[in-house]
């Protein structure tokens, strides 16, 4: 374990700066933080470069004994307080981070599925997290992602995720019009969300179907929402028009669920 007090030291320069998009992308890196984060990438078997501990920060102690064992044997360095708050994004660290190298997951869509979930433009970090996180809930194992969609790999996503980014296969295209066509092709109903829908989503069936969930602010692009097979909303009873976007992709993929259940 090396001990490192220097904020010039060129680790600790080269962790610093993967808080920034840029250098996520081009050192394929990514930072998680917390002790519930740490385990699951060791049980996911994530490629684990760093790990950084605080010391003086007031640490939670809930690692087993396995977990403790594994973080032993990988490559840790203990810095001051001080140091670790450069670091660190999260207004009160629980004391430990690590540096992830990030998985060269196939970039290919897997046809086989049920149901594929395709998300345009989605701006808010905690959305894209906890959208993460219930499509993981209901074993969803890739989601298709447009260009202008927030960052995956920032740290409020990462944090959202509680570790379902690990086991989902993010798929990021430069064209989503041109995913969509391809998506048809392999005999795929495809449906979006859009509050001027005169369906609503207990009128489908979800099996063989891609699901468009669009922009908080703008919905679904039009180019894209014209290549849709069916629209769909939310049947709404109050005053209220619209839903969160992770709100609203988790009602419709536990509809999906529900139809299966039965």
């Amino acid at each position: 374990m090396q001990q490192i007090t220097s904020k010039d030291n060129e680790q600790i320069k080269h962790i610093r700066r993967l808080k920034e998009k840029k250098y996520r992308e081009e050192s394929n890196e990514f930072i998680i933080e917390g002790i519930k984060l740490i385990k699951e990438a060791i049980i996911e078997k994530q490629k684990i470069k760093t790990i950084v501990i605080c010391d003086g920060c007031d640490k939670d102690s809930n690692f087993d004994s396995k977990i403790l064992y594994e973080i032993a044997k990988m490559n840790c360095i203990v810095v001051p307080e001080k140091i670790f708050k450069t670091l660190t994004e999260v207004t009160n660290p629980q004391g430990i981070l690590a540096v992830i190298e990030k998985q060269n997951k196939e970039n290919k869509i897997d046809y086989k599925a049920d149901i594929i979930l395709i998300l345009d433009n989605i701006q808010d970090p905690g959305n894209l997290g906890t959208i993460l996180r219930t499509a993981d809930s209901i074993n969803l194992k890739q989601i298709i992602i447009s260009k202008g969609t927030v960052d995956s790999y920032s740290s409020k996503v990462i944090r959202s995720t509680m570790g379902a980014i690990f086991r989902i296969n993010l798929i990021e295209v430069e064209s989503l019009e041109e995913t969509i066509k391809e998506i048809k092709k392999h005999k795929f109903k495809i449906i979006g969300t859009s509050l001027e829908a005169t369906k609503n989503i207990y009128d489908e069936k979800y099996n063989k179907t891609a699901i468009i969930i669009g922009n908080e602010a703008n919905g679904i692009e039009e180019k894209i929402l014209e290549l849709t097979d069916e629209k769909v909303k939310i049947p709404m009873q109050g005053k209220t028009e619209s839903l969160n976007a992770s709100v609203a992709t988790g009602i419709i993929l536990y509809e999906y669920v529900r139809q299966n259940l039965k």
